[in-house]
């Protein structure tokens, strides 16, 4: 029997990063894991904190509710939303009144929150719910002597007092699934630098250039393949390599996949099925061995 959660898929995945969606649906499936459609979600609310933080907590405090109406946990595998959900139980965890005041704004759509689903991401689903064994047992193509650069981005690993799908100082597990994969993936100093996306509206050229030495820096270290769980920082490190390359005056040409991408590519999937047509890096140089 397949076990089910609740995808909230949050705004990027399902308006421009389709390749995530599809990518974790093929191995998750593969995995034994149903993921069901809840209606009339919105927005985690994140991207409003700094404008009205009662509206991000109420937002996100809604989308947990529709996820205990249809008695479902929540698969988040968007980090910015992950952490506006996490961070949202634990206010309301920790403050009655405002619990009952949002609670009683819910009502008005005829919804209770009680704070009783989990939250889970794509890194701790993989690692800690299904486990390394049992992808182990899925691996028909080991990626072997396949040399991989991790990134967690920002808001997988702080702050930690919310309680964090990874380790904030040495996170490890993505490490884990891809040696379960058979690949080398191998620490570098830059492992954990920001990837510049949230300072895209106001510094749009500091962004580029977060990206950009980064990548170059990836490349300088002759990585073939730099691997991700995060919309945003996909579309800064996938969709806007070539912009970011030339910000910082570098001719960057790094493959960039999502992990559940390179997940897919071991279990045998077809490239089409995990949305690898979709990647606008050169994936082509990765899929050629």
């Amino acid at each position: 029997m397949k076990k089910k959660y609740g995808l909230y898929p949050g705004c990027v995945m399902p308006t421009e990063q389709y390749a995530y969606e599809l990518s974790a649906q093929a191995v998750l499936s593969k995995l034994n894991i149903d993921l069901i459609d809840i209606p009339n979600q919105s927005c985690c609310g994140e991207p409003l904190k700094s404008v009205n933080k009662l509206m991000t907590l109420y937002l996100s405090a809604r989308n947990l509710a529709l996820a205990e109406h249809h008695n479902l946990d929540l698969f988040v595998p968007c980090p910015m939303c992950h952490l506006a959900l996490s961070e949202a139980k634990k206010i309301l965890k920790e403050n009655p009144d405002l619990k009952e005041k949002i609670t009683a704004q819910l009502q008005n759509e005829g919804l209770t929150y009680q704070g009783t689903t989990s939250i889970v991401h794509t890194i701790d689903l993989l690692h800690d719910h299904i486990g390394l064994e049992t992808i182990k047992k899925h691996v028909t193509h080991p990626l072997k002597d396949l040399k991989v650069a991790v990134h967690y981005g920002c808001h997988l690993n702080r702050p930690k007092d919310i309680g964090r799908p990874v380790d904030s100082e040495n996170p490890q597990k993505m490490e884990h699934i891809l040696k379960t994969l058979g690949s080398n993936p191998v620490d570098y100093p830059q492992k954990l630098d920001c990837c510049g996306a949230l300072l895209t509206i106001n510094l749009p050229e500091s962004a580029l250039t977060k990206t950009g030495q980064k990548l170059d820096a990836v490349q300088n270290l002759g990585f073939d393949v730099f691997v991700d769980t995060c919309p945003w920082c996909h579309k800064m490190f996938d969709a806007r390599q070539t912009k970011a390359g030339e910000t910082v005056a570098k001719k960057l040409s790094v493959p960039v996949v999502y992990l559940t991408q390179l997940v897919g590519l071991a279990f045998g999937f077809k490239e089409t099925d995990l949305g690898l047509h979709l990647n606008q890096s050169p994936v082509d140089a990765l899929l050629s061995r």
